[in-house]
């Protein structure tokens, strides 16, 4: 096997959360004696904050410049919030290593529970799922477009332009910020992925990945393998309204749950499965089971929300 390079090209976007989870990943390379180098990317998604994402094309606004930064060779892994990167990777590129899992849960700012939210509240979210978890929920208050970096969004809620937004608990931890209330995943579950530090890099870059693969967090792998076939196995869109999480429930055992709604959050079903998941092929089975039961049980009208 190669062995690890001295030093590694990391790609990361400008935001503060972008650069702590970057900092993360040289930490744990510095960990065992490869050091790294930053490269910031600017992607559409940070040059243009009006739209939904759907309307710029979903997900790959987060990360194509940095595709192509590593397929042009001007870094060597790219450092992603996993659950912004797009189910199925460009041809060339690899999900190399993932760091442990923090908290998954979303956070509610702005009122003390859901429950808490008075009548007529405009709760900003640029998220389908989050959207329609709310609307299932408090039909009676709204989901209003709300997008920016964290603090953008903390101070829209401080200065009254949105009553409650809701944020991921681990982006709030790593950016040294307490604030609002955490939702339990039995009664709102986050986005696949959420939580989870991922680091892409080329699939013929030996060095690379063989440096990547000490870093890589077995376990958090194998669930976010399991999420991802999730999302793979529906074909949904950047407008599909799903959560998913996995679960360890023993050494060795995941449990898979999901749900799907329709925009509007009037449909939804669910799906939950636990299984033995020790390989990437386990892990992707037990997902597109998930997937399989959710598609199953679908709505028209939740069909419709799909590719």
């Amino acid at each position: 096997m190669a062995s690890p390079p001295v030093s590694l090209r990391l790609g990361s976007r400008g935001s503060p959360l972008a650069l702590a989870q970057a900092h993360l990943a040289a930490g744990a390379l510095a960990a065992i004696g490869v050091s790294s180098g930053l490269v910031t990317v600017e992607t559409e998604g940070d040059r243009v904050r009006d739209r939904p994402l759907a309307a710029l094309g979903g997900k790959g606004v987060w990360t194509k410049e940095l595709d192509a930064a590593l397929l042009d060779g001007r870094i060597d892994a790219a450092v992603h919030s996993l659950k912004d990167v797009e189910t199925r990777l460009p041809e060339c590129l690899v999900l190399a290593a993932v760091l442990p899992r923090a908290d998954p849960r979303d956070r509610l700012v702005g009122a003390a529970s859901l429950a808490g939210l008075p009548p007529g509240a405009r709760v900003g979210t640029s998220s389908p799922r989050r959207a329609a978890q709310l609307a299932a929920r408090r039909p009676d208050v709204s989901a209003v477009l709300l997008r920016g970096n964290v603090a953008t969004r903390l101070a829209r809620v401080e200065e009254g332009a949105v009553d409650a937004t809701f944020l991921a608990a681990a982006g709030l931890e790593r950016l040294g910020i307490a604030a609002g209330v955490a939702l339990d995943p039995k009664d709102w579950l986050p986005a696949a992925a959420q939580g989870i530090v991922g680091i892409t890099a080329r699939a013929d870059d030996t060095e690379t990945l063989s440096a990547l693969a000490r870093i890589d967090h077995p376990a958090t792998h194998l669930a976010a393998l399991a999420e991802r076939a999730v999302l793979a196995g529906i074909g949904g869109s950047c407008r599909t309204a799903i959560a998913v999480h996995a679960r360890p429930v023993a050494e060795g055992r995941l449990e898979l749950g999901a749900e799907l709604y329709s925009p509007d959050g009037q449909d939804r079903v669910d799906a939950g499965l636990e299984a033995a998941v020790r390989t990437r092929a386990e892990a992707e089975a037990l997902g597109r089971a998930v997937a399989d039961s959710l598609l199953a049980q679908a709505t028209p009208a939740i069909r419709a929300s799909l590719g």
